[in-house]
């Protein structure tokens, strides 16, 4: 059997931007919530989707803001989309799928754990991990552990990640410290582009192992020779930022394979959608409680 795990927060921000609003009949905005129950039942109407879980940021802080006080933030996010936070993992779980909800750690460390904790059971043929986050191309272990990116129908490998990255899923934090990830907040190494980085990390792996010798770099000399300089005087910056861009698989999570498993949803669902001002979706679902 493939396990699924997916990225229900950046499936809520994806249904906000492409999913048109819609008001519920007491006025609030729901429609990103509909749209990610949508895309779930869509999920789940593939054969092969049969043990499913849905991590979610409960609020966008994290442990890393302690770490790092430009971490992300919920500063900027559309109000109309936080005020669904709490819904969406509601209705997740009325349609009967595991939802963990994370508040110290982020929902990517929670899918981080479940890979450790489960891609070593035997009836677990592949881990589907439903993501696009960067961050979580770290767990992809040959063609075991994958990224699926569902809108554009792209399944990233071990030998995917290399393509795209130029290094090895090991190598993804450290690769992510040193250029830096926008969507995270944090800056990188001045002067320590994709192109370089990947250079460099697909013959030394980890910043620790970069020589302060720039004749050793795969580089032009002088580009070499600042690369050192900058990384040298920013080191502990480097590595801080690695450990942000690190996964967490310490995520305790009580659930069994067999937990995973979707038996149907709930009839509570019924009630839910009713109250949303979208009573369509039931119909669509095929196996209930």
């Amino acid at each position: 059997m493939k396990l699924h795990l997916v990225d229900g927060t950046y499936e809520l921000f994806r249904a906000h931007f492409g999913a048109p609003p819609k008001k519920a009949p007491d006025g609030r905005e729901v429609g990103a919530t509909l749209g990610l129950l949508r895309s779930m039942l869509l999920l789940l109407s593939n054969p092969e989707v049969t043990h499913v879980a849905v991590a979610f940021d409960h609020v966008v802080e994290s442990f890393r803001n302690a770490l790092y006080p430009g971490y992300k933030t919920a500063s900027g996010v559309d109000p109309n989309l936080l005020a669904q936070f709490d819904l969406a993992e509601e209705a997740v779980a009325a349609l009967g799928l595991t939802v963990w909800s994370m508040v110290e750690f982020e929902a990517d460390d929670a899918i981080a754990a479940a890979v450790a904790k489960f891609k070593k059971a035997k009836s677990v043929e592949q881990i589907v991990i439903c993501s696009v986050d960067k961050d979580l191309a770290q767990m992809v272990d040959g063609d075991r552990v994958v990224c699926w990116d569902r809108r554009r129908e792209i399944v990233l490998n071990e030998q995917g990640v290399i393509e795209k990255f130029g290094v090895e899923p090991e190598s993804i934090p450290d690769y992510l410290a040193l250029v830096g990830d926008s969507a995270d907040g944090y800056p990188g190494i001045k002067g320590w582009g994709a192109a370089s980085t990947s250079a460099v990390l697909a013959k030394f792996k980890h910043i620790e192992s970069i020589p302060k010798d720039p004749k050793r770099l795969p580089l032009g000399l002088g580009r070499a020779t600042t690369l050192v300089e900058n990384l040298q005087q920013n080191f502990k910056d480097a590595l801080l930022f690695r450990e942000l861009s690190t996964l967490r698989t310490d995520v305790p999570l009580k659930e069994k394979l067999d937990d995973l498993k979707w038996r149907g949803a709930y009839p509570r669902l019924k009630t839910l959608c009713q109250e949303l001002g979208e009573e369509r979706i039931p119909a669509r679902v095929t196996r209930w409680r």
